[in-house]
């Protein structure tokens, strides 16, 4: 099975404009949010193409210069699920196709391709996308974030064979006690990342957003909201620390742990 894993990188973000090109101070020295990106996309064994998909020249012009395949898509595309599906038309014959969102420049390559062998085994899914258990001290960051009125990440709650019930930026499920730091716990992180079938991922765009995917702010909802097979992936952390850049806030948090990965 071919995999395409496409990159969406999108240059007016609502919530921090200009994202992508935000530098991250590293071990390595300074890089871009979507070079990095890339470079976690590029570590990914069994990948046959790696691409960069944006509507906007600066990102565009930046990707090229350190050595990425580039698709330019519509400015319409609501979201990066929507940019992926145009990449998916212009790109056709993959199959299986990747989203690594380009504001998350941690995952770990075992990530996806833990991601691409779950969807390979299960014929019934459509879409799948990995979910990391969180520990105390994870679910406590979670927890400020959302205190002080910040999207700090997105939880997941599923069922039986990893069938995905909800995604939500609040933290579900309710627990009604304090964990350990490296307690685990029932609470789900939702990993950024997506492996759809080409039939799933050509349907998406024709179909409305729905109110649940309109309240959350999350993509992945329009498929639950259309009846869609979601499979949610356990994925282990190995050891690495995990975040996503989501607020100017992010920037020193993930600097910090790519720190701790020398």
């Amino acid at each position: 099975m071919s995999v395409l894993i496409a990159i969406p990188a999108r240059y007016a973000s609502t919530r921090y404009p200009g994202k992508p090109l935000v530098e991250l101070n590293g071990p390595d020295g300074k890089k871009t949010l979507i070079r990095r990106s890339w470079e976690a996309a590029m570590a990914v064994r069994g990948a046959d193409r790696v691409v960069v998909a944006t509507d906007d020249d600066r990102i565009r012009d930046h990707a090229m210069g350190f050595g990425a395949e580039v698709v330019m898509t519509s400015s319409d595309c609501q979201n990066g699920t929507e940019r992926c599906a145009e990449v998916a038309a212009k790109l056709p014959g993959f199959d299986i196709v990747v989203n690594l969102q380009g504001d998350a420049p941690l995952t770990p390559a075992w990530f996806v391709e833990d991601l691409v062998a779950g969807l390979r085994a299960d014929p019934g899914a459509e879409i799948a996308t990995p979910v990391l258990r969180c520990e105390g001290a994870m679910l406590a960051k979670l927890l400020e974030d959302r205190r002080n009125g910040r999207v700090g990440g997105t939880t997941a709650v599923f069922g039986a064979g990893g069938r995905g019930l909800y995604f939500s930026k609040e933290v579900i499920p309710y627990t009604g006690r304090d964990y350990g730091a490296e307690e685990p716990t029932p609470v789900f992180h939702h990993v950024g990342v997506y492996a759809y079938r080409p039939d799933a991922l050509a349907a998406y765009p024709r179909w409305p957003t729905g109110p649940l995917e309109r309240l959350e702010g999350l993509e992945q909802l329009r498929f639950l909201e259309n009846g869609r097979n979601v499979l949610c992936v356990e994925v282990s952390a190995k050891g690495r620390q995990f975040w996503e850049l989501n607020n100017p806030s992010d920037v020193p948090v993930i600097e910090a742990m790519m720190a701790a990965m020398v």
